[in-house]
């Protein structure tokens, strides 16, 4: 089958995983938004530089990563961090209080990039730490340092339930 194609059918399955994905990074539902739909346009318009032997997830949420810091880059900050009162309002699954989900965000926005990426990898996507270290080209001790960073900062914002 033609790379090309396989792109092209393999991309639905994806989107929800990728909309994750892109939220987590972004913080802002409307930037996710936007993300997603540079990354789709970017993987079809990049289709033929897929390889057949790679995973398509792990190639479109590189672009993914990518896209978002050229992003960011394009701002001129380094970060996009609060998100305004009515992306309270969001379409997430209703197991959660609007006002947790609001503070769950508001965490996540205080991330570092760095480790929002691996908390979006990691924790919300599944992959694995080496997977998540194949992915941003950094080693798996990287990986696990900024997981530990963003787990504690996270556990600060949220205060110690445990």
């Amino acid at each position: 089958m033609d790379p090309s194609q396989t792109v092209r059918e393999g991309l639905l399955p994806l989107l929800p995983r990728l909309r994750r994905l892109a939220r987590a990074l972004a913080g802002q539902v409307a930037d996710a938004d936007d993300l997603v739909q540079i990354v789709l346009e970017r993987a079809l318009t990049r289709a033929a530089q897929w390889r057949p032997d790679a995973a398509l997830d792990k190639w479109v949420f590189a672009i993914a990563r990518n896209a978002w810091r050229d992003e960011l880059r394009a701002r001129g900050r380094s970060q996009n961090l609060f998100a305004p009162e009515e992306a309270g309002d969001t379409a997430a699954d209703g197991a959660s209080a609007p006002a947790q989900k609001l503070e769950l965000a508001a965490a996540l926005a205080a991330l570092a990039p760095d480790h929002r990426e691996v908390v979006a990898l990691v924790l919300v996507e599944g992959l694995s730490y080496t997977e998540a270290a194949e992915l941003l080209e950094v080693p798996v001790g990287t990986i696990t340092s900024r997981l530990a960073r963003a787990r504690a900062t996270l556990q600060d914002h949220l205060g110690n339930e445990s």
